[in-house]
């Protein structure tokens, strides 16, 4: 596939990903459907010849690696700044503030950042890196929000705060 392809993907994913953020997502634990989009998002970054840089190797896994790092912060970032609650059916639900917004934009900064460093250098960095830390970036936001959510930590809709002790209607 080539670099326009998967510049054109990461592009559909965000945009995706962000119009999704903009309404109320319900959280659910099944595992299956929420890895097929990282899943899709890796196969094609590893597809990608070039995912390292030959002419230098240790620099290129470092900003790889890097780049992992920033994704998955970013995941981290995204989703503690969700605002996740409980309706009164028992259903978890999340939806991004404007503090996600704000995570989406330090992300995206840094990571043209590692792309400026990386170019500055001399090292070429592929699109699968954007795609891997994509990747990393949903499945860490994915995960987390699933934990808060059996961790009974949301809140009910109407802003009455959940307790192990009480018991549901």
């Amino acid at each position: 596939m080539s670099s326009l392809v998967n510049v054109l993907v990461a592009v559909a994913v965000v945009a995706l990903i962000a119009a999704r953020q903009l309404k109320p997502q319900r959280v659910t634990a099944d595992g299956h459907r929420r890895l097929v989009l990282p899943v899709i998002l890796v196969v094609i970054a590893l597809r990608e010849p070039g995912l390292l840089d030959a002419r230098d190797l240790p620099l290129s896994a470092l900003l790889l690696g890097a780049e992992l790092v920033v994704g998955a912060l970013m995941g981290v970032g995204w989703a503690r700044t969700s605002h996740v609650w409980t309706e009164q059916d028992g259903s978890v639900w999340s939806k991004g503030t404007k503090a996600t917004a704000g995570v989406w934009i330090a992300g995206i900064a840094l990571r043209l950042g590692l792309m400026g460093v990386g170019a500055l250098i001399g090292v070429r960095q592929g699109t699968g890196a954007v795609l891997l830390a994509l990747a990393a970036s949903v499945l860490v936001r994915r995960g987390l929000l699933v934990r808060r959510a059996r961790a009974g930590r949301a809140s009910y809709g109407d802003g009455v705060a959940t307790a192990p002790w009480k018991d549901r209607v």
